[in-house]
């Protein structure tokens, strides 16, 4: 595995977890991936809704906590923050041996505030001042909200994670807004190099939705559609990653560039594969290139493990994705379409793990209240 994992990062790529929880970071595994070659780590919503729903590892603390009279919410912000700060100072020797460009843990803001952009902005403020670590990101999505949001934190020399980004149209506007928001840093006398920003790009979801309509067409007998079957996330990040570059290689970069600021890179997310007819590592092995970062779900890491194609794969056959977006508009599959209802269905999902979270914090809290009566 580590062999595995050091031949990707010398093609450019960083590695990093899309997970977080109690045990992970006090039992030793989050030290044992960095190790590995792991250099970041993400988290949003549901996964922390899974991990403190899901086992005995805050109980202590919960009821700790519930003692003192803390909210549901209240609550969850000190498990989480906690746990995120934690895995910021585990990831400190990477930042530091990286100079800023890896070593980062994300936080999401509130999802309930993804179309409030004053509250988006000072919720973000609000979560890096109470962590104060600077290896730590806070993730925006990419809402029309959440756009000015975007530019107002890095303004403000904080490190962002922009987040729920399906289609290229809306992707060239987070790169704009990553732009404006470093020369407004640059403004207020800031050195750009000292802000960081990826941008997440999701990929398993985009073949998840547009696999269905294909498949109302197989169903019309038509071998066409059959053909392009998994294959639409995987062009759709190989023509963001060309735009990438057109936008950090070109002349609207070159003001930052020789100011010293870095590329706000592509962050591979949405990477564990839905269908069990398609390869476990196949977002990896189709996304590897410079200036990258892949976020994987641990059974990708671990399926990784065990195999995966290592190669410079993120810019082969560009024109064949291009071509894959024409037979889908043929179709009637307009891909931007598509990646619009994702984002709909993305803030709502991430929404409702937010509202389960503290459902799930307000059930536990009342057994272990019970427990201790």
């Amino acid at each position: 595995m580590i062999h595995r994992t050091k031949q990707i990062t010398s093609l450019g790529q960083s590695l990093w977890i899309d997970f977080i929880s109690r045990e992970m970071l006090r039992g030793g595994r989050l030290a044992q991936l960095i190790e590995h070659g792991i250099t970041g780590l993400t988290s949003n919503p549901s996964i922390f809704q899974k991990s403190i729903a899901g086992g005995a590892e805050y109980d202590a603390e919960i009821r700790e906590l519930s003692r003192t009279g803390r909210s549901d919410y209240e609550i969850y912000e000190t498990l989480a923050l906690r746990d995120i700060a934690d895995a910021a100072d585990l990831m400190r020797p990477v930042f530091n041996e990286t100079h800023g460009r890896d070593g980062f843990v994300s936080i999401e803001v509130n999802p309930e505030f993804a179309h409030d952009t004053e509250r988006t902005t000072a919720e973000g403020h609000r979560l890096f001042a109470a962590i104060r670590r600077p290896n730590v990101m806070i993730k925006v999505p990419a809402t029309e909200a959440g756009l000015p949001s975007i530019s107002a934190l890095l303004g403000e020399g904080i490190n962002v994670n922009v987040t729920l980004i399906f289609g290229v149209e809306m992707y060239e506007r987070v790169m704009q807004a990553y732009l404006d928001g470093l020369r407004a840093y640059q403004r207020r006398g800031g050195a750009p190099a000292n802000v960081s920003s990826v941008a997440s790009f999701f990929v398993s979801r985009v073949d998840t939705a547009i696999d269905k309509m294909l498949e109302a067409h197989t169903g019309d007998g038509e071998d066409e559609a059959e053909s392009l079957l998994g294959q639409a996330g995987i062009a759709n990040a190989k023509i963001a990653y060309a735009r990438f570059k057109a936008v950090f290689n070109g002349e609207q970069f070159n003001d930052l560039r020789a100011a010293g600021a870095r590329v706000q890179r592509p962050l591979w997310a949405s990477t564990s594969t839905k269908n069990p007819a398609y390869s476990p590592t196949m977002y990896v092995d189709n996304l590897i290139g410079p200036n990258t970062v892949n976020t994987l779900p641990p059974q990708t890491f671990d399926a990784l493990r065990d195999a995966g194609t290592v190669a410079q794969s993120i810019e082969q056959e560009v024109d064949a994705a291009y071509a894959l977006f024409r037979q889908l508009s043929e179709l009637g599959i307009e891909v931007r379409a598509v990646s619009d209802q994702l984002l709909v269905d993305g803030v709502k999902l991430f929404a409702d793990s937010f509202q389960m979270l503290l459902k799930d914090i307000a059930t536990k809290r009342a057994k272990l209240d019970h427990q201790a009566a």
